[in-house]
């Protein structure tokens, strides 16, 4: 991929690009929050996917998968790399996720799982809460929606 934002299909992604991904979803996820699951889960092969490069450095990443039905798309994977936290690169990613996929899909809400200490960074997009906390792979998390329409 180009330096700059990218948003692109799971068939446009090049060996490199899926290689740096998946490397920057296991240093975080994985290794760094010490969080042990399955991340190659075939849903990358249906899901756009949203990055940030500099100088051939992945910096930031999300993917957006379409949802069982028209009406809404599930944002995932939010992960911004060490190197560039606390430099609002994350919001900005947040933000062009949300953009792309009203524009990719026109759902009439957007879905996402987040940790549970992240809640007020997705409440300032507009992410509402809703359900109990649950574990999910060792890590506490919330269900909330972004409504739309």
């Amino acid at each position: 991929m180009k330096d700059g934002w990218n948003c692109v299909v799971f068939e446009e992604l090049t060996g490199n690009d899926v290689y740096e991904i998946l490397k920057l979803r296991e240093a975080v996820f994985i290794l760094e929050q010490q969080c042990f699951y399955i991340d190659i889960d075939d849903v990358d092969k249906t899901s756009h996917h949203v990055t940030l490069i500099k100088d051939n450095t992945l910096l930031a990443y999300a993917r957006i998968i379409p949802g069982s039905s028209p009406d809404y798309v599930i944002i995932g994977r939010i992960i911004v790399n060490e190197s560039v936290r606390r430099t609002g690169l994350g919001k900005e990613l947040v933000q062009i996720a949300i953009e792309q996929a009203k524009i990719l899909y026109t759902p009439s809400r957007i879905d996402i799982s987040a940790q549970e200490y992240l809640r007020r960074f997705y409440e300032s997009f507009g992410f509402i809460a809703h359900g109990s906390i649950y574990d999910l792979d060792g890590i506490p998390h919330i269900d909330m929606t972004l409504q739309l329409v």
